[in-house]
């Protein structure tokens, strides 16, 4: 009994008050009503690809809408090989063929919040990486209508983080709230999951993606319960919060390295 008592004190610590915390302040936020109110134009973070002659790859992010906002982004892979004169956008969405292509300005707002870049390979490496990423994206195996769940997965933070975990030379992990990116996608019919990264010496370990634990030189340790993760990153000091992510110890930040 004291160590259920202790763990319940422990989950309400590391999980729920950062959690609640999260949602008062993105209550206090001005938000568009519903998704017609939103704006989901290019935001300029991305500059035009005519003036990126170099291969490059973004894997991108941005806070959802609604109440969802306040404890989870969207996440989205950019790609364009050396010499052409446009991006390509894939990211998954919760209707029709969830993988969808271009379906959106490669650097859009979405649900009127400005995204951020996680993650950014270029030159010989983009390109010699592209072709992988191109086919980790048409082998995912919730690619078919239907095979898209909010919670706790296969959702858009699943998708990213399933081509992340396939082309591991990339060296990204999506931030700790991209809820969704904990479940392990394909493959594997018991409640739990695992996979091994020897690239990147990452372990991770889920139960259906509702809870499970992960280390790595990437990653960091990270604890996840049902879809909110907290931890720490020792290499590239950063503790997770709940709902608000990634918090840098350190003035250089660990995302576009």
């Amino acid at each position: 009994m004291r160590f259920i008592k202790r763990l319940i004190v422990l989950i309400l610590l590391l999980f729920i008050l950062p959690a609640a915390a999260s949602i008062v302040w993105w209550m206090s936020l001005e938000r568009p009503g519903s998704w017609r109110e939103a704006d989901w134009s290019a935001s300029g973070v991305l500059p035009a690809p005519g003036d990126v002659p170099e291969a490059v790859i973004h894997v991108m992010a941005a806070r959802t809408g609604g109440l969802k906002g306040a404890l989870s982004l969207h996440s989205w892979i950019v790609l364009k090989k050396a010499g052409a004169d446009a991006y390509d956008r894939y990211d998954k969405v919760g209707w029709g063929n969830p993988v969808r292509r271009n379906h959106y300005a490669p650097d859009a707002r979405w649900y009127s919040n400005t995204p951020f870049i996680v993650k950014t390979v270029r030159g010989e490496a983009a390109e010699r990486l592209i072709p992988r990423v191109e086919a980790a994206i048409a082998a995912y195996p919730h690619s078919k209508p239907g095979g898209y769940h909010i919670w706790p997965g296969p959702n858009s933070n699943s998708f990213v983080a399933h081509v992340l975990r396939q082309v591991p030379q990339l060296h990204a992990v999506l931030p700790a709230n991209a809820v969704g990116r904990d479940y392990i996608a394909g493959g594997q019919t018991s409640f739990l999951a695992w996979f091994w990264d020897g690239e990147n010496d990452e372990f991770k370990l889920s139960a259906g993606g509702y809870a499970g634990i992960s280390g790595g030189r990437v990653s960091g340790l990270e604890v996840n319960f049902l879809g909110l993760v907290a931890g720490v990153d020792v290499l590239h000091p950063a503790l997770k919060i709940p709902g608000f992510g990634r918090l840098e110890l350190t003035r250089t930040a660990w995302a576009d390295k």
